[in-house]
């Protein structure tokens, strides 16, 4: 009754594994007009919860004309919404700047039973932020 019991407690943990292991990697988007403007955004999910943002724009003509900002913190799922947050004291620094609490991203992929030749791209779509440029961004898992 014990290996049994065991066992599947061992399953159980592996399935949880599994599934937070379809979250984790590199999202990103990239935004540009040829030569004069460039924006891209990279997401890291990394498998022990944590994440790292990146978010680069080179405007012509702007004041300055680059500008880098980050962002890192904790992520959590539940029901193909993932929910960010951020330590302030941990998390925020003079490098991370961007606070990430109260921001929430739809996890959008193929619905795995779908078996037509219509392409879906893995993507998180962010549906609330403080941070006001990133509601309504899709960042793609590459």
């Amino acid at each position: 009754m014990k290996l049994f019991i065991s066992t599947l407690f061992l399953l159980c943990n592996l399935t949880l594994f599994a599934q937070s292991n379809q979250f984790t990697g590199d999202y990103t988007r990239s935004l540009s007009e040829q030569g004069k403007h460039t924006i891209e955004y990279k997401l890291t999910l990394n498998q022990d919860g944590t994440f790292v943002f990146h978010s680069y724009k080179k405007m012509q003509g702007a004041t300055p004309p680059e500008v880098n900002k980050y962002g890192k913190g904790k992520w959590s799922v539940k029901d193909n919404l993932i929910s960010f947050t951020a330590n302030k004291p941990e998390d925020l620094d003079d490098t991370y700047t961007l606070d990430f609490n109260k921001s929430t991203a739809r996890f959008i992929t193929k619905n795995p039973r779908d078996k037509s030749d219509k392409v879906v791209k893995t993507k998180l779509q962010f549906l609330e932020s403080e941070i006001f440029w990133m509601e309504r961004i899709d960042l793609f898992k590459i």
